[in-house]
């Protein structure tokens, strides 16, 4: 958006508060957030006639495409809270499902490849659920021509990273199509895992009052598809980040009581951050130079015109805990291997409701929106 289309926007949005109403005549900054709100309570719809990238990339594109066809269709108890994993109550106990698709471009980069993200990736929405990951499927769709020694090398990676989380991969199926219809190989995975604490975690649970935490530096994988993609001339000591969080979830659950949590994924921390603003009707308040960022993820991001908030992690996740015990929970992640870079990056306020502030490191304050599509397509 240009300067002039935001003030455009700006002057609407004053001009249709001025008319509601038997109202008092609010300033220019609750306008603009009124018209905000207003933007959002509209009912989803999807406006395109076919579907673009932008509607899985983890944005506003997906949302609205999730709201306006699939839980339209498919509407249930289960599904409506549209977490990592739908919690299922079965014979007096509590199991997690979830499932999720891998396409990421190259299948083999830094740091790993499609089976081990395929993997590490559904056993953390399980554990960002509160659950022990017990069982994985796998589905694989294959292109004509892919080579036998590339799908020995995914399959292999897969089983080293259910063994090394601890869970185990029971059913599958394989699918092949015809040469040029797909690239390479696709991947599928849905996971179940059991809820052993008695804790509710989501975004209804937060509170104003409540710490944000980061469990350590963002923007890694996304930022290591992008070069190992080779498209662009940048070279950078860097890897992805992906791993299994369940152990690192599971410490973090024993030290503090804990409000929700979510892995960073598609969107990044901002689009988690805004799911729980908009959940929990809070505001959450960010501070720029408490965000955990390493130096060549940053200096990739400058020169890719990115915000390593909106850049996916494969390995960290947003946590939300009772303000009093902050200090103890970052104390819990920094004394794991995978939590030495933990953070508390800002704190829930009540007001403006459904809002994400960042502070920035020159002192102003700006909103952080959810994107509409993604720089960075087919990252997981």
């Amino acid at each position: 958006m240009t300067a002039d289309q935001t003030a455009a926007w700006a002057e609407q949005a004053i001009a249709e508060a001025a008319h509601e109403p038997g109202s008092a005549h609010p300033s220019r900054e609750e306008q603009v957030l009124l018209r905000i709100e207003r933007a959002r309570r509209r009912r989803p719809k999807v406006r395109e006639e076919r579907i673009t990238l932008a509607h899985g990339a983890g944005g506003k594109a997906t949302r609205t495409l999730i709201d306006a066809v699939f839980v339209d269709a498919f509407r249930n108890p289960a599904l409506e809270p549209l977490g990592d994993g739908a919690v299922l109550d079965v014979n007096g106990g509590r199991l997690v499902f979830t499932t999720d698709s891998y396409v990421v471009s190259p299948l083999f980069f830094p740091g790993g490849d499609i089976g081990d993200l395929a993997v590490n990736g559904t056993v953390n929405d399980l554990a960002v659920c509160g659950a022990r990951p017990l069982y994985l499927s796998a589905g694989f769709i294959l292109e004509e021509g892919f080579p036998v020694a590339d799908l020995r090398r995914i399959t292999a990676s897969m089983a080293a990273a259910a063994a090394h989380a601890g869970v185990t991969i029971v059913t599958g199926d394989t699918k092949v199509v015809q040469r040029g219809r797909g690239d390479g190989c696709y991947v599928t995975t849905s996971g179940v895992g059991v809820l052993e604490r008695e804790i509710t975690l989501g975004e209804p649970m937060v509170r104003p009052g409540d710490a944000v935490i980061v469990s350590g530096p963002i923007g890694e994988h996304g930022i290591t598809i992008m070069i190992a993609r080779g498209e662009l001339d940048i070279e950078a000591d860097l890897a992805s980040d992906t791993a299994a969080l369940h152990d690192i979830v599971a410490t973090l659950l024993d030290a503090v009581p804990v409000r929700m949590l979510r892995d960073a994924t598609r969107g990044g921390v901002a689009t988690v951050l805004n799911e729980v603003a908009q959940a929990a009707q809070v505001s959450v308040v960010i501070e720029e130079p408490a965000i955990p960022v390493r130096p060549v993820v940053t200096g990739a991001c400058e020169l890719l015109g990115l915000d390593p908030l909106y850049v996916a992690c494969e390995g960290r996740f947003v946590a939300v805990v009772d303000g009093d015990h902050a200090d103890a929970a970052v104390a819990a992640l920094r004394g794991h291997p995978l939590g030495e870079g933990a953070a508390v990056v800002g704190v829930v306020e009540a007001d403006p409701a459904g809002l994400v502030l960042l502070k920035t490191a020159f002192g102003g304050t700006r909103i952080v929106d959810v994107l509409v599509g993604d720089p960075l397509p087919r990252i997981c």
